[in-house]
Formats: structure tokens, C-alpha cells, sequence
């Protein structure tokens, strides 16, 4: 477990207010390491998952940020190495807004795309710079989604801003290999966070026909993607970069769900037990006649 320890190293988190990003923030920490929290100014919830990692006696600080001014993130990403050297950058934020492809205004898509996109690029290229001059085997851990792999009706620009933020990770990784630095992805399925909570529609009953989706049957709480989160963060997943690991309950998986269609499950190990018995019980009377 020695490989797991985070002692020493310092993670930034964006988005870290509530949802994954408050999982994860507190999963890093817990693991050891410090943390640097941004989110959009004025969000309380980020002092919530302050307090939350002060209570672990780990260091934290609050660096509020709005990520979709791209031009700003140069400097905000110098005013996070002064505190020190970066090791960990989870770019975690991310904006979603469900409408029709007709619907999309580029004021719509413009958003979403700085957010879920130009912020990871231009934030993991000056971070990245910083690793590299402080001789850092740095992680950059991009956070995307099941919808960078599949289409969602409704979300033309969120799937294509995940999808693009994929193969930006294989890129990042191979250029930033030479420096010891590793860039993966993290792609969850549906997870209880409130992005999909602000769609106007009733979310209970379409959680309700999901859950008929997934394999697992239920949707994922954001503490149970932490554990990939911790993989790629730490020494355990040192040789692993370029990669994608999702978190879906095995949606991606499952090309149709046909299982509803089937014949009820019924074991094998009954019938197997029943032969067994009376395989023996035959036995022990033939011995007995003789």
C-alpha cells in the first residue's frame, strides 16, 4: 500500500466544490497529499471541501478561478506553483447544457468548449511546464466521460468536448513522456452529481430507465471513482499513461440490454448438487444390497 502514499506531493483539483471533484480532493488527501482547490469565485461549497481536507491535517488551499477565461489560466497557474511544486493535476471541472444539435447557439457551444476543453489544454501546458523545471514525475489526470466514447442525444457539444479532451490525453502523454510526466483519463459513467441534476427534465424517472441500462443497476456515488483516480496519482500507476480508465458499472459493455429479455438466471450449482446426491445416495445403496 506503501505505492498508494501521496505524502509530500501537492494535488490541484479543479472543480473541486462539490460532486467528483470534492470526492476526489478528499480521496487525495486522505492518500496524503496536500491539495490546491479551485472552483468558480464565489462558489461556497469550495470552502466546504476546505474544511473537509483541513479535518484530515492536510494542507489546502483556495484558489477561486473561472475556468472558461482561458487567458487567465497562465497566471493562475503561476499563482499555484508559488505555493510550492505541483505533482498532481486533476482536471476535473467541466460544463454541460442539454439541447438539441439545432438549438446550440455558439454562445452555448463556445462555453462548454472552454471549460471542458481549452481549460484542461491550456492548464495541463503551463502546469506541465512547471513539473518539468522542478523535475517532477508529474500526473495530469483528465476526468471525461462514458459520452467521449459514445454519443448522448442532446449533448452534441459536452460529447464532443469530452471526446476531443481523449485523444488530448494521448497526445499530452506522449510529448510529456521525456519528462517523466504521465497523463491519463478517468471516463465515469452516471454518477450522482448535481451537472445532470440542472437539466430540465424529471430526472427521477429518467434515472429510473437508465438504471435499466447499466449492468450494475444503479448509478455510481462520485467516492466509488476514486479508486482509479488513486491508481493513476501515485507510484502503483507509474507506468501507466496514455490510458483511459472507465467507470461505468459496465454500460460501455453491453451493446443492448438484452439480459431483460432473457430467461430468469437460474445456477448451474443447484443442479450440480442434486446430480452429486444422487449419484452418492445410488452408490451407498448398491453398497448396501451387496
Amino acid at each position: 500500500m506503501d505505492r498508494f502514499d501521496l505524502t509530500g506531493r501537492t494535488a490541484l483539483v479543479t472543480g473541486a466544490a462539490r460532486g467528483l471533484g470534492r470526492a476526489f480532493a478528499i480521496a487525495l488527501a486522505e492518500a496524503g497529499a496536500g491539495l490546491v482547490l479551485t472552483d468558480l469565485p464565489g462558489t461556497a461549497d469550495l470552502e466546504v471541501t476546505a474544511a473537509r481536507i483541513e479535518a484530515l491535517g492536510r494542507p489546502v488551499h483556495v484558489l477561486p478561478q473561472d475556468l472558461s477565461r482561458t487567458g487567465e489560466l497562465r497566471g493562475f497557474a503561476d499563482r499555484v506553483r508559488a505555493a510550492g511544486p505541483v505533482h498532481i493535476l486533476v482536471n476535473n471541472a467541466g460544463v454541460a447544457a442539454l439541447e438539441r444539435f439545432n438549438e446550440i447557439t455558439p454562445e452555448s457551444w463556445y462555453r462548454v468548449m472552454r471549460v471542458n476543453l481549452d481549460a484542461v489544454f491550456f492548464l495541463s501546458q503551463r502546469i506541465a511546464e512547471h513539473m518539468a523545471a522542478d523535475r517532477v514525475a508529474g500526473r495530469i489526470i483528465n476526468i471525461t466521460s462514458k459520452n467521449a466514447l459514445v454519443a448522448e442525444a442532446g449533448l452534441a457539444h459536452y460529447n464532443a468536448s469530452k471526446a476531443a479532451v481523449d485523444l488530448l490525453t494521448q497526445t499530452l502523454a506522449v510529448e510529456l513522456a521525456p519528462h517523466g510526466i504521465t497523463v491519463n483519463s478517468i471516463a465515469p459513467g452516471m454518477v450522482h452529481t448535481p451537472i445532470d441534476g440542472e437539466f430540465p427534465f424529471d430526472r427521477e424517472a429518467f434515472e429510473a430507465a437508465y438504471r435499466e441500462r447499466i449492468p450494475l443497476g444503479r448509478y455510481a456515488d462520485p467516492e466509488e471513482c476514486t479508486g482509479a483516480l488513486l491508481l493513476l496519482a501515485s507510484d502503483a500507476g507509474a507506468y501507466l499513461t496514455g490510458t483511459r480508465i472507465v467507470v461505468d458499472g459496465g454500460v460501455l459493455a453491453d451493446q443492448m440490454p438484452r439480459t431483460r429479455f432473457m430467461p430468469p438466471y437460474r445456477s448451474t450449482l443447484t443442479t450440480e448438487t442434486t446430480e452429486t446426491t444422487e449419484t452418492t445416495e445410488t452408490s451407498e445403496t448398491t453398497e448396501t444390497t451387496e
